[in-house]
């Protein structure tokens, strides 16, 4: 498939925020362990009330119920199944949809489950009871301010293409709802892209078949269904801007935020987040692509507000996280020269310079340049990468004259599975003589522990300085007798 001009956006276009979450109500397994912790009352309508607000801090302006019913009770009062909740107090349902009236945020009301998170949506007793969540749930709340429309949780493959059971399946629930919620927006959120084969025609003519409003694909990244899936899944967003364009049909983005406390992809495993410089290229990724929004399994669970009455998520981690998505959502620290990294080259002032390394870089990743402009992608076989095994990088770049500086910054790249390691901390330093050099600022790289299966990128940057030199020295610590990656050295980038 040959992109068009407009599935290919400006590198200068805004990386867009996470606009929407699902939630949960129920521990399931493991996955659950910290999203819906077995201690905590997940039927609480304060907890809901609070989260829900909270979100609407973090600029959340979808809320995606996952399911209403699970194992035959219900989280809302509803008239054929037992409760999940105590009698006599307001519904977890209630809770957000209240809640989300008066934050002004948007709910996808969900039509499962069924029976559990197994729903096989293709057998009949299993739309049966969908249909009849449907119709009492658009009785209790369309009436709402902030009900917007209908999740189907129908998770089919799209690869190579929908199946046409998995789209009359879509297409049943979608026309009942659109018969008993006029207007209301109708979304679903399959897997599967990487297997997506968008040369045959038959992938955009499954999807152009479908009477749903928006599709939100899973991104797949925090499943790490491929070893190293990113490169992958940013050319399979390009190519569904291509097939949405000739549609009706919204292009968003399911970004997955987490990734694996212990075994990769399986249920015994809790979901954590992920490292946010990870995060941050996948909404680069599909916001170059075009998407019309980005969502997320999940924020809520994943992020957490530090000191919230009502905690969720890892302890430390989920806090941690929020910090570092708050920062970046504000413009401070690394994280805005980081997130323009990810569109592609950046312009700088040491562009060509003279590179002189004070050991000589491994052999399997002797190709890379540090000052060419050549970024690399999140695959250690890039030809970009510059590696050191075992030992510092020490790199002096020569930029030809004095010059004013007032920003320095290195990238790294990270996928401790190949034992390659970001630097413990890099040591900025400057010179006219290219002899004697004077520090400017060591930046100490954050270490995310937690991290066992997952190729990213991050960035080593002074803050604001006012400095004049020829000779620029960066000095990466390899405090993990690993191997360090480096792709670019940047003086004043402009991004």
């Amino acid at each position: 498939m040959i992109l068009s001009c407009s599935a290919i956006l400006s590198a200068q276009a805004p990386v867009m925020q996470v606009k929407g979450t699902w939630i949960n109500f129920a521990y399931q397994d493991e996955r659950n362990k910290y999203m819906n912790p077995n201690g905590a009352d997940m039927t609480s309508p304060e907890l809901w009330r609070l989260k829900v607000k909270e979100l609407s801090e973090m600029g959340i302006e979808y809320v995606i119920i996952m399911y209403v019913a699970n194992k035959g009770k219900s989280y809302y009062p509803s008239a054929f199944m037992p409760h999940a909740y105590p009698d006599g107090r307001e519904s977890p349902v209630e809770a957000v949809m209240n809640s989300a009236d008066e934050n002004n945020l948007k709910v996808f009301m969900s039509t499962g489950w069924a029976k559990d998170q197994d729903d096989n949506p293709a057998l009949a007793e299993v739309r049966a009871v969908q249909l009849k969540i449907m119709h009492e749930t658009a009785g209790l709340f369309s009436g709402h301010r902030s009900f917007y429309g209908w999740y189907l949780p129908c998770e089919d493959v799209v690869g190579p293409s929908l199946s046409q059971k998995a789209v009359d399946d879509s297409n049943t629930l979608t026309a009942e709802a659109k018969k008993i919620t006029p207007g209301a927006m109708v979304m679903i959120s399959p897997y599967g892209l990487r297997m997506a084969k968008f040369d045959d025609g038959k992938f955009a003519r499954q999807i152009g078949q479908l009477k749903v409003d928006i599709i939100a694909y899973q991104d797949e990244i925090g499943c790490v269904v491929e070893e190293m899936p990113l490169p992958h899944m940013k050319r399979n967003f390009r190519y569904l801007r291509e097939v949405h364009d000739k549609t009706g049909i919204k292009l968003w983005a399911n970004d997955e935020s987490f990734t694996w406390e212990k075994g990769l992809n399986v249920r015994p495993s809790a979901l954590i987040p992920a490292p946010l410089p990870r995060f941050l290229s996948q909404l680069a990724g599909v916001s170059r692509a075009g998407v019309d929004e980005v969502v997320s399994f999940a924020i809520c669970g994943i992020y957490d507000k530090p000191g919230s009455e009502y905690p969720l998520g890892k302890p430390a981690s989920a806090g941690k996280a929020f910090r570092e998505y708050e920062e970046w959502r504000r413009g401070e620290g690394r994280w805005p020269l980081l997130a323009a990294s990810f569109y592609g080259d950046l312009s700088h002032e040491a562009v060509s310079a003279n590179v002189t390394l004070s050991s000589s870089p491994s052999p399997a990743y002797s190709s890379g340049k540090l000052t060419d402009r050549k970024l690399g992608q999140e695959e250690c076989t890039d030809k970009s990468w510059l590696g050191f095994d075992g030992k510092d990088m020490v790199a002096t770049i020569d930029l030809g004259s004095e010059k004013d500086i007032r920003k320095i910054a290195a990238r790294f790249l990270s996928y401790r599975k190949r034992d390659i390691y970001l630097p413990t901390a890099v040591e900025f330093s400057v010179s006219n003589d290219g002899k004697t050099f004077s520090e400017i600022e060591t930046v100490t790289m954050d270490q995310y522990p937690d991290d066992r299966y997952d190729c990213w990128i991050d960035i080593a940057a002074t803050g604001a300085m006012n400095a004049s030199a020829r000779y620029i020295r960066v000095w990466a610590v390899n405090g993990f007798g690993k191997l360090v990656l480096a792709d670019e050295v940047m003086v004043n980038p402009v991004y």
